[in-house]
């Protein structure tokens, strides 16, 4: 049974890919700007990547509205509660992807985390983790997919 969930996740994953270089070259992408088409694409990839490797996604781009941005994903692995922020690119050349992920960037994930976990039903709180994942979609190459577990800590001094 496994086989054949991961069988299906690579086709998604593969038709997502071409599906959204066809988009580009046939000139009918969205009217988003490239950069968000390509943070989609990033984030549709990662969350099919969690769920081969075992991951319950629960929640994707959560917002609990006054906040500013969101949690790109939020997966359970095991008894785990993962933030998942993902940062995609189409180039090496400037800076890595997770390097994106700033001082700022945590506070504002931690705080969005906070909030969630608030609205959980348990009483006791889970174990949670914050993740950053990168994505490399580069024309003429595999994409390249990887997770950093507990990138981050609820504090800067972790």
């Amino acid at each position: 049974m496994q086989a054949l969930n991961n069988l299906r996740i690579g086709a998604l994953e593969r038709s997502v890919r071409a599906l959204g270089w066809l988009t580009l070259f046939r000139g009918r992408a969205t009217e988003k700007p490239a950069h968000l088409v390509t943070g989609e694409r990033g984030e549709w990839l990662t969350y099919l990547h969690l769920r081969r490797h075992g991951f319950t996604v629960v929640a994707r781009r959560w917002n609990d509205g006054p906040l500013p941005g969101d949690l790109d994903l939020i997966a359970w692995e095991g008894d785990t509660l993962c933030f998942v922020e993902v940062k995609t690119r189409t180039s090496r050349k400037v800076a890595t992807a997770s390097s994106a992920v700033d001082q700022n960037k945590r506070q504002i994930l931690r705080r969005l985390a906070r909030q969630y976990l608030r609205q959980l039903p348990e009483v006791q709180a889970p174990k949670v983790r914050f993740d950053i994942v990168t994505v490399y979609e580069i024309l003429d190459q595999p994409v390249e997919i990887q997770v950093i577990p507990g990138a981050f800590g609820w504090s800067e001094n972790v």
